[in-house]
């Protein structure tokens, strides 16, 4: 009877050893899947894409425009009428001469119009004039008279 503590006593022991065990190979098992995301990713992006196969490119605009060049190619584009995002985008792609068939470019070049000019917006320069499809329709705003 003397002896069941002590098998009671190293059981637990190896219990708790096993507990601890696997909580470090579920962290290992968590990094390697982790890891091989990476490894995946990476193999992505240096693969050639099959034909029909379409790899989201993200496009970063920060240096491609200089300082205040959105605003002012939409306020070029905005002076023949009211324009939509997509079309103030078109604009601008066609402007510096780029791939107009790119959606993705379009996308970040319109995402880029709608911050700059939400931001001309609340400085009263442009207004909305409502919508078309999903997309903002901007107009000049009105200057008051001096």
């Amino acid at each position: 009877m003397s002896d069941v503590p002590q098998v009671i006593h190293t059981l637990r022991t190896k219990a708790t050893r096993l507990e601890s065990h696997i909580g470090k190979l579920t962290r290992d098992l968590e990094q390697a899947r982790s890891d091989l995301s990476h490894v995946n990713a990476t193999i992505r992006l240096f693969e050639v894409p099959q034909e029909g196969e379409a790899f989201p490119a993200l496009m970063n605009l920060d240096r491609l425009f200089k300082r205040r060049e959105v605003g002012d190619l939409c306020h070029e584009a905005l002076q023949a009428g009211p324009q939509s995002t997509r079309d103030l985008a078109a604009y601008i792609i066609r402007k510096r001469g780029w791939d107009e068939t790119d959606r993705h470019l379009k996308t970040s070049v319109a995402l880029r119009i709608v911050h700059t000019l939400r931001m001309q917006e609340r400085r009263g320069k442009v207004a909305r004039a409502g919508k078309r499809g999903n997309a903002i329709v901007w107009v000049l705003a009105a200057m008051p008279a001096p």
